[in-house]
């Protein structure tokens, strides 16, 4: 049996480990260099994903940093805690360099024998040649041709990211956010003295990010603040999620707002099906054939599109709440977030997804 991944950046190396920890043979073809990821990103897992991801793929354990308690900030209410998450049992989630996971998982990789890396610009003959094809690329011939019609949103807003060093805080693990007038900046603890910072900001990606950060901060004696990446932001779901045996994956079928810091979580979910059915597969002596596409489909498409329709709801909730200068709304919100029930459910929401 034998699968080709297109594309060579973090969704591709994290489904190609998880296929060949399944015995599956894959051939990972791109037509360019490997991702040069930015050693100042970051991304959050949640505690599910990272159990996943240490069992069915790769411990990571050693390069994360664990998250146990997360605190939300209005400015309407002088940065005045809103709602706080927390769990005092396990972690709420892990942070990690983009730059870390990307090279150990590139490391093991070329370790492997069932792993071939190959530079490849004829996809025409894909469908004859594997079993499956798992297109996590955005804008090769695959995706122009077969996955071109999707639902796209502009925020019209871009995210700035940077980490700081600061003076060591022993129990840095507390992640908080703040909801501005001019959009969300996120606090991520990566160690006892560094933070990543990512401020969503409506509006051009040229601002005076050091300024807001000293303006935001409350909490950190920052020695240095690092280079910042800038990107624009936008939403968006692919209405078709396979042709015959090629399943869209990745960026390439849903992206999110990075306010709830979802998008890899839901790829880590993706991976999760496509695991299980191929060990389905495996079980019953089956080859692999375009059924697993069309089930993936079947048990990934409605709970992605409303997670994603979830994580914008949120958006647009706070944003309302942002640019209201009445202090009752986020009062309001204080309030409910004080209700063990909701906080329960909206915490396993954000660990697990929409189960059912």
């Amino acid at each position: 049996m034998k699968v080709c991944i297109l594309g060579n950046g973090l969704t591709s190396f994290t489904l190609a480990k998880a296929l060949i920890n399944q015995g599956i043979e894959v051939d990972i073809c791109s037509n360019v260099k490997l991702k040069n990821y930015s050693k100042f990103q970051t991304l959050g897992i949640t505690k599910s994903n990272i159990d996943f991801f240490n069992k069915n793929i790769l411990n990571i354990e050693k390069i994360g940093w664990k998250i146990h308690d997360i605190e939300i900030f209005s400015e309407n209410l002088l940065n005045e805690k809103i709602l706080n998450f927390n769990n005092r049992n396990e972690h709420l989630f892990s942070v990690i360099r983009n730059f870390d996971l990307y090279n150990s998982l590139y490391l093991n990789l070329k370790k492997n024998k069932l792993i071939h890396f190959k530079k490849d610009s004829n996809y025409k003959d894909l469908i004859q040649k594997y079993n499956l094809v798992f297109n996590c690329e955005n804008k090769n011939i695959i995706s122009k041709k077969f996955f071109s019609k999707r639902i796209d949103k502009k925020y019209e807003s871009y995210a700035h990211v940077t980490t700081i060093l600061h003076k060591k805080i022993s129990a840095n693990n507390t992640a908080s956010q703040i909801f501005t007038k001019d959009g969300p900046i996120a606090f991520l603890p990566i160690s006892p003295s560094e933070t990543s910072i990512v401020y969503s900001r409506k509006g051009g990606k040229h601002i005076n990010f050091i300024e807001l950060i000293k303006k935001y901060n409350s909490k950190y004696k920052i020695l240095k603040i690092n280079d910042v990446f800038s990107f624009e932001l936008f939403s968006s779901n692919l209405r078709n999620y396979h042709h015959q045996n090629i399943i869209a994956f990745g960026d390439s079928l849903h992206r999110l707002h990075p306010l709830a810091g979802q998008g890899f979580n839901m790829i880590v979910r993706d991976i999760e099906v496509v695991v299980d059915l191929i060990k389905f597969k495996k079980e019953h002596g089956l080859d692999l054939d375009n059924s697993i596409c069309l089930n993936f489909e079947k048990k990934t498409r409605s709970k992605n599109y409303l997670f994603s329709f979830g994580v914008d709801a949120i958006y647009e909730f706070f944003n309302f709440e942002s640019k209201i200068k009445n202090k009752s709304f986020a009062k309001t919100i204080k309030y409910f977030g004080k209700n063990k029930f909701l906080n329960k459910i909206f915490t396993k929401f954000a660990d697990k997804g929409i189960i059912y």
